[in-house]
Formats: C-alpha cells, structure tokens, sequence
C-alpha cells in the first residue's frame, strides 16, 4: 500500500503571522501616544508698538563752533618796547579800558618840539597879519607865514595821535579772549595784541546745503546739542542767512544764536551739534522701523490681535529718526509687532512681551535726520 505524502507543518508561517500582527498593534500604539503627547502650538515672544499720529520733518544736521557775536583783533600802531600788559585771558572790559602801554618818550619829545615849533609859527603867522594890514609885507610872504603855521599845526597833531596809540585801549566792551604780549616784548606795527569778544550773545555758523536753506527762515527754533554740556540741550534761534553760496561747496552759512539759561555756560569753541527742521508735518502714521519688513512683494507689518499675528501689506513713507511713515495699510491706534517681526509668520500665536526699553520711548515720534553738513 503505497504511503500518503503529508504537506509540511504551516506553523513558521503562522509564528510570522502572529509576530507581524504584534508589530502592527505596537505601532498603532505608538501613534497614540505620541499624538497624546504632542503639545500644543507655542506663541512666539514678541514686542509691540502701536502706530500713532505724530509731527514729522526732515532734519540736517551740522556742527560747528561757538563764536562770539563780534570779535575784534587789536593790532600795535606803533613799534617798539610793551611797557606794561593791564589785562589777561578772561578779563572783562569796557570800552575805553586800557590794556597795555608801549613805550612813547621819543615820540613825547618829539611832540614836545613839535609844540615849540608851532607857537614860533603861531606868532609869525600874528605879526605877518598885522604886517599885511599895513602893506608892509607882500601877499606871497603872508600866505608862506600862514602855510607855516598850518603845517606846523598838523604835525603836533600828528604826533599828539601817535603818541596816543602808545597807550591800547579797548574799542569796544567784552572779554579778552586773546594776549599775544608780555611786558618786556618788542612789538612792530601792525602786530595782534590782543582778541576782544562780545559775549553778550554767541553765535553758531554753520554751512547748509543749497538743496535745504531755502526750507529755513530767520527766527526759526533750532535745537543745539554741545559735547561739552552733555544732556543739557539748548535753544538757538537762526539769526541770519547769509545771502550768497560758496561757489565751489555750494554750501550757504547759517547763522544761528545760542540762547535760554544754559546759553550762559557755553564758552567760545565749545563743539555744537545743530539740527534743521526742514518742512515740518503733523498727522503723520509712524510706526517703528523694526516693524516694517521689506519683501518681494513691497513693505508690510504684522499686526498683534488676538493672539495672533496678522501680516498686512503697507505702503511706506519717509524715514524719521528709526520712525517709519505709513501712508496706507494702517490706522492709529493699530498693534503692530517690533521685536520678533523676522521670526513669525502670518496667523502664528504670539506672546506680548515687554520692551526693557519701552519706558525710554519718547511720546512724541522723534525728528528725521539727514547727513551732517547740510548735505544730502
């Protein structure tokens, strides 16, 4: 009888089978759980501003010197030996006051003859007229005695002016800012002495662009900033525009004086910052200008509501001084992202945080700048 073939025994097969199916049950509860882990969406930290109305101009800024209003240099109109120096830097005189002597005796002893010389003129001038009443003397002599006379009277004179510029005086009252002598030097005429200032009001010139100045104005309000008298801002008001433009720089001087309390701190050479409004406005939307992101498709802000961060479109204006302005695409009063604006993205949870240095924002959006120089 012949002997039945048996199919061989399935179970590796079903061991497979049961193994695979574990596989899939451990998978499936992998899923679960890690969909029961998974958090929820994170909000992004971010800092705010919101847009607001505010004055807006464009600015110059440009730096200069502090000068006195007037100064005058006093020259030597004589040469020879100082005798005698009556002030120093600092000093503060009056008109008529006197600061240095030179030495004069030769000129005094000339001036001594000179006078002799003209009494004797004198009276022969007296006797020639008496002479000439009587026809004793010809018209020729009488016009030389007289001519004498005449000439012998200007050079006292002469000398009597001479003399007198041995002795300096101030012309005009104010501060030595200036000594050039010492008692004892030998002086030539026409030699600087010394440098009186008026210091009753200082001044600043500075070189504004051709482009700008016709935006300025005698009277105009201009802030002032000296290193020297740091935190302590001071008003100046444009004195004068001077009439005509360096023909090579194009530049027009600006004459601006210094003034409020602090004005009487501020010393001639102190270093001033000046900054020109040029065309101020009010009205204008400003935002900050960390909230404005420059794309392919132009200029937007995202905007805090809600939890949320929404980008919006904008159309840009000028800059003023790290203040963007928004001309369309926001409305005052408008939450827009500062800090984190590179980082989120359109319908993105946020956290509002605080700025450290939102206390140190100024209420009022802060002027434009423009290059120093006057230049644009």
């Amino acid at each position: 009888m012949p002997t039945a073939f048996l199919p061989p025994p399935r179970r590796p097969l079903a061991a497979a089978a049961v193994l695979l199916a574990g596989a899939l049950v451990a998978c499936g509860g992998n899923d679960d759980a890690a969909a029961r882990a998974a958090p929820e969406e994170r909000a992004l930290p971010v800092e705010v501003a919101v847009a607001a109305l505010g004055e807006a101009a464009r600015t110059v800024t440009a730096t200069g010197a502090v000068e006195p209003i007037r100064s005058v240099g006093i020259n030597s109109q004589l040469a020879g030996a100082v005798l005698a120096v009556a002030v120093e830097e600092g000093s503060r005189v009056r008109e008529g006051t006197v600061l240095a002597r030179l030495d004069g005796r030769e000129l005094s002893a000339q001036l001594t003859s000179a006078e002799m010389a003209l009494e004797v003129a004198r009276r022969t001038a007296e006797r020639a007229e008496q002479l000439r009443q009587q026809d004793y003397i010809t018209a020729a002599e009488y016009d030389r005695d007289r001519a004498a006379f005449a000439a012998a009277q200007a050079t006292r004179d002469q000398l009597r002016t001479r003399l007198g510029y041995a002795t300096v005086r101030a012309p005009v009252s104010g501060v030595v800012l200036e000594k050039r002598v010492e008692a004892g030097d030998i002086v030539a005429g026409q030699t600087r002495l010394f440098t009186i200032g008026e210091l009753s009001t200082l001044v600043v010139r500075v070189p504004v662009s051709e482009l700008d100045v016709s935006a300025l104005a005698v009277g105009d309000s201009v802030p002032v900033a000296l290193d020297a008298l740091a935190g302590r801002p001071l008003a100046g008001r444009i004195r004068r525009i001077f009439p005509s433009a360096d023909t090579l720089t194009r530049l027009v001087p600006v004459e601006v004086a210094l003034t409020g309390p602090a004005a009487r701190d501020v010393r001639p050479g102190f270093l001033a910052r000046l900054t020109f409004r040029l065309s101020p406005r009010t009205g204008v939307l400003l935002v900050p200008a960390g909230a404005v992101i420059e794309g392919a498709g132009g200029a937007a802000v995202y905007v805090a509501a809600n939890g949320r961060a929404t980008r919006r479109a904008v159309r840009r204006g000028d800059v003023f001084q790290g203040r963007v302005e928004i001309r369309e695409g926001l409305t005052p009063g408008d939450t827009v992202i500062v800090a984190g604006a590179t980082t989120v993205r359109d319908g993105a949870a946020i956290r509002i945080v605080t700025s450290p240095s939102a206390d140190a924002q100024p209420s009022q959006p802060p002027q434009p700048s423009a290059p120093s120089g006057g230049g644009r």
